[in-house]
């Protein structure tokens, strides 16, 4: 198990950018796939970037393809998620969850998670 905390959300003007961070916990944290995932109110939650234990395989939903980068400081223990050219549908709670070993797009295959931490991009 790892427990995992996620910063850097915040308010900011549509073009914008923001930068994520999520904190694991412990030693195994470097043998823990990390995913970003976001729940817009009244919507379900959808998968957003994964990133592999190395941190050199990474995968990205469509909608933020070309416009978010996902990476991971493995001597830190942390996974970032830069958020370039926001949008005001980018607007959510946004989770990090860590895998034990393997990537998913599935959040239902993800056994930890943090609390979140509020997007909201306006007009």
């Amino acid at each position: 198990q790892v427990q995992l905390v996620e910063s850097g959300g915040g308010l900011v003007q549509a073009g914008g950018s923001l930068r994520l961070s999520c904190a694991g916990s412990g030693r195994t944290f470097v043998n823990y796939a990390v995913g970003w995932f976001r729940q817009a109110p009244g919507k379900e939650r959808e998968f957003v970037s994964v990133i592999d234990l190395s941190g050199r395989a990474r995968h990205y939903a469509g909608a933020v393809e070309g416009r978010f980068t996902i990476s991971r400081d493995l001597a830190k223990n942390k996974v970032f998620l830069q958020m370039n050219n926001l949008r005001v549908e980018d607007t959510a709670v946004y989770y990090c969850a860590a895998r034990y070993r393997y990537t998913s797009t599935d959040a239902h295959e993800y056994t930890n998670w943090g609390r979140g931490t509020q997007v909201t991009v306006s007009a």
